[in-house]
């Protein structure tokens, strides 16, 4: 593949990430993308010959983009307490670049579950996985016991609920308040570290 290649197809990925995260699959045109990328409609079809396989590609690179490698924070020789904090500070940190990739994600997983599906298998996160690990470390005893699945959506709703609620939570509470959204979120990424941690590790002291 040549540079000029590339350079085509990354330029169609930019242009689809606007139109896609302003207008959803439904709304979308590929007209509207080949304006957007400055090309014309039939060298955007040469690349992608539909809109949904152009959609799957942006999609992809969206989820892949907010989600840290799981599978390689849990299996790292760290405490588990130092593993449940890299993960937060991962999300959070993959997240804020991107604050409007939640609501893009959710509402076209919410349009049609199996693209979640699909993104999830090519990516190499296993929800499976995830669980049986922190099973394991319920059994050690490192871990309070309590249901996985209700423990890992704790944890990533507590990362990815100020990004949902963004809209709100700067223009009704921080400005209200005062508060720089900046430094809300820095601070807001340790008191989700301190909140977790003290939820599900046994007589957990901060050091």
């Amino acid at each position: 593949m040549t540079m000029e290649t590339n350079t085509t197809e990354e330029q169609i990925l930019e242009a689809a990430k606007k139109v896609f995260r302003a207008k959803g699959m439904q709304g979308a045109r590929m007209q509207e993308i080949a304006d957007e990328a400055g090309i014309n409609k039939a060298l955007l079809h040469y690349y992608f010959r539909n809109k949904e396989k152009l959609f799957m590609a942006v999609f992809a690179d969206a989820f892949l983009q907010i989600m840290p490698n799981m599978d390689q924070i849990f299996s790292s020789e760290r405490s588990i307490e130092e593993k449940i904090s890299v993960f937060i500070e991962a999300y959070i940190n993959m997240l804020a670049p991107y604050p409007d990739l939640p609501i893009f994600i959710l509402s076209e997983a919410r349009r049609d579950p199996t693209i979640l599906i699909e993104v999830l298998e090519k990516s190499g996160v296993k929800p499976v996985s995830i669980t049986e690990f922190i099973l394991q470390e319920m059994d050690k005893g490192n871990l309070i016991r309590m249901n996985p699945s209700h423990m890992m959506v704790n944890i990533v709703s507590l990362c990815i609920f100020p990004f949902l609620a963004r809209p709100l939570l700067e223009t009704v509470i921080l400005k209200k308040q005062g508060v720089d959204p900046k430094e809300f979120y820095n601070v807001r990424l340790e008191e989700v570290k301190t909140f977790v941690l003290r939820a599900v590790i046994p007589n957990y002291s901060e050091s």
